[in-house]
């Protein structure tokens, strides 16, 4: 599973990077900087969500115990997320990689602009052979809008880069029938698929006791995962090199298999689920390049435009006869794409005063009908 990736979302959870919730374990993440590398030296993407900075807010302000209050919280995840880029940045140094601070809430990929946004900054930084470490953004987060946990989280940004597989990194071993702690008939499950309908109730109350999500939050995760045919990985961080060895094919802890490859689940969602705000008519040359060469949608190949759209939202690409073809998320709204159809990618910074990205609709954010 692992071995295969090409793109992978690896979730380190707060018993894994901190001593016990007393600030950060500056040890284990060069265990785990280390072992990122070698995973890029085999040619894997990384992206690397990271517990730790609440722990470490607490740890310089004295606080012994975890607030409950949410001012508070935020007040601690301010100081700490200072230490915890800092101290990811020294790490991967001493590896010759570059790493780069991502702090997202739930409104960062719920609005369609600005999870554009998001996501063109982290498949560029990846482009660029940086190691995005990704937190919830907890200094601003309010009781409606945060993920609640970075299982969640990294299972959303699994989504919003289109991974290969998501790996969730915590102090269990993997799955279990039931709760291993009160059960000892229990049996760690290897492989299960996220569409079992006993899963959830496997899942229930096996936690930590520093971090926010427990057995559950990684379940669910997983299954928001598959929904872009990502497979999640549940294993525990204790174990040497883990990374490494999974990325060499060794089970270990437990498989959730998504039941759709991750192309075919993102075509399916840009198809059936996304309702279309607006149309672009294509000339032939146009339909050729999306319809048989694959291509992105240029706007030299747009002779028409209707609707009222906003930058990503899903538009329905028509042929010069008004058949749609395919339909995808426009990168430019409805009165910036009657500015620059027809002319050459080289000419929208002089049109419209800026350039956001090259291509009207990117491959990956089209589907053909």
């Amino acid at each position: 599973m692992l071995n295969t990736a090409r793109r992978i979302v690896t979730k380190v959870g707060s018993s894994l990077v901190t001593n016990q919730g007393k600030g950060l374990d500056h040890a284990a993440l060069r265990g785990w900087a280390k072992q990122v590398a070698r995973l890029k030296h085999m040619g894997k993407e990384i992206v690397l969500v990271s517990s730790g900075a609440i722990a470490e807010g607490m740890q310089r302000l004295g606080w012994n115990a975890r607030p409950t209050a949410l001012y508070e919280l935020q007040a601690a995840a301010a100081v700490g997320q200072m230490g915890l880029a800092e101290a990811y940045a020294a790490c991967f140094d001493q590896f010759e990689l570059k790493t780069a601070q991502i702090l997202l809430t739930h409104g960062d990929l719920s609005n369609r602009e600005r999870y554009l946004n998001a996501r063109s900054t982290l498949t560029t930084l990846l482009k660029l052979d940086i190691i995005p470490v990704i937190n919830e953004n907890d200094t601003i987060v309010t009781d409606e809008i945060r993920f609640g946990d970075n299982d969640t989280l990294a299972a959303l940004v699994t989504n919003l880069i289109e991974a290969d597989t998501l790996v969730i990194l915590t102090d269990q071993a993997g799955l279990y029938t039931s709760d291993p702690r009160r059960n000892h008939d229990a049996e760690m499950l290897s492989e299960v698929s996220v569409a079992d309908p006993a899963l959830l109730k496997m899942a229930g109350g096996i936690g930590s006791s520093i971090g926010s999500g427990g057995m559950l939050t990684k379940v669910m995760a997983a299954k928001r995962a598959a929904r872009s045919g990502a497979h999640t990985i549940i294993a525990s961080g204790h174990e040497q090199d883990v990374l490494v060895r999974l990325a060499h094919g060794e089970a270990i802890g437990t498989r959730l298999k998504a039941t759709i490859p991750v192309l075919a689940a993102r075509k399916q969602w840009l198809a059936d689920y996304l309702q279309v705000r607006g149309t672009v008519t294509l000339d032939h040359g146009a339909v050729n390049a999306l319809v048989i060469d694959g291509k992105s949608l240029l706007p030299i190949g747009v002779t028409g435009v209707a609707g009222d759209f906003e930058r990503g939202e899903a538009v329905a690409c028509l042929t010069p006869e008004g058949r749609e073809v395919a339909r995808g998320l426009i990168n430019y709204n409805v009165v910036e794409t009657r500015k620059i159809m027809g002319k050459a990618s080289t000419h929208i910074e002089t049109i419209l005063g800026y350039v956001d990205e090259a291509e009207l609709i990117h491959r990956n954010n089209l589907a053909l009908l």
